[in-house]
C-alpha cells in the first residue's frame, strides 16, 4: 500500500510538471510569434558572441555535430540493437519509441510556427529547416535523458547514478548552447526544444510507470513470469 502511495505521488508530480512545461511552451510560442522575445534573443546572442574564441568555436562545431540527425539516429539504432541483444527488449522498444516520438514532435512544431532562422555566425552553414523549436535541443534531451533513465537502475552506487545524470544533463546543455553560439538558433528556440523534450520524456515515463504498475499488479502476469524486465 505504501509503495502504491509513493507511486501515485510520483505520477501526480510528473504529470503536474509535464502540464506546467506544456503551458510554458505554449506561452513562449505565443511570445515568439508576437515578437516579444526578440530583444532577449538578440541580447543573449550578442553576449555569447562577445566571448567567442577560435578554440571555443571549433569545440562548439564538434559538439553541434553530435546533435545532428545523421549522428543521433544511427546511434539510436546501435543502442536499440544493444539493448535487444542484451535481452532488454522492453528497454529497446522504449528507447525507440522515445526517439521516434521526438521526431514526430519536432517536425510538426517547426511547420506550425515557421520561424525563420537567424543569421549564422562563423560562416556556419544555415540549416534549411525552420528555427522554432531547436531540434538539436529536443533530441539531445530525449536521447541522453532516456538513455540515462534506462541505464540508471542498473547502477547501485549513488555516485555512479549522479555522474550518469550529470553527464546527460551536460551533453544536452552544451549541445543546445552550441546552436546559439553558432548562430543557427535563437535562445528561445533552444528553450522551447528543452521544454518540448521534457514534456515528451515525462509522458513516456508516466506511461512506462503505469504499464509496469498494471503488469506487476496482475496475478496472472506474475504467475507466468511475464514481468521480466529490470525496472527502467
Amino acid at each position: 500500500m505504501r509503495a502504491k502511495a509513493v507511486l501515485s505521488r510520483t505520477l501526480i508530480f510528473a504529470l503536474v510538471i509535464a502540464i506546467l512545461l506544456a503551458v510554458g511552451l505554449g506561452w513562449l510560442a505565443t511570445e515568439v510569434i508576437e515578437g516579444d522575445t526578440m530583444r532577449f534573443d538578440l541580447d543573449a546572442r550578442n553576449t555569447i558572441h562577445a566571448h567567442a574564441t577560435p578554440a571555443l568555436t571549433t569545440a562548439m562545431i564538434v559538439v553541434s555535430v553530435i546533435g545532428e540527425a545523421y549522428v543521433m539516429f544511427p546511434l539510436t539504432v546501435v543502442i536499440v540493437a544493444a539493448f535487444w541483444h542484451l535481452g532488454h527488449k522492453y528497454r529497446a522498444a522504449l528507447f525507440a519509441i522515445a526517439m521516434s516520438g521526438a521526431l514526430a514532435i519536432d517536425v510538426p512544431l517547426k511547420l506550425a510556427f515557421r520561424r525563420e532562422r537567424p543569421n549564422a555566425s562563423f560562416y556556419y552553414p544555415l540549416p534549411r529547416s525552420y528555427s522554432f523549436p531547436s531540434g538539436h535541443a529536443l533530441f539531445s534531451v530525449v536521447f541522453f535523458g532516456t538513455l540515462a533513465a534506462l541505464i540508471s537502475p542498473g547502477l547501485h552506487a549513488k555516485w555512479k547514478k549522479a555522474i550518469l545524470w550529470a553527464a546527460a544533463a551536460f551533453m544536452a546543455a552544451v549541445i543546445g548552447f552550441s546552436r546559439v553560439y553558432l548562430g543557427v538558433h535563437y535562445p528561445t528556440d533552444v528553450i522551447a526544444g528543452y521544454a518540448a523534450a521534457l514534456v515528451w520524456v515525462l509522458a513516456v515515463a508516466i506511461g512506462n510507470h503505469v504499464r509496469r504498475h498494471r503488469a506487476q499488479s496482475t496475478p496472472l502476469a506474475d504467475a507466468r513470469g511475464s514481468v521480466t524486465e529490470p525496472r527502467p
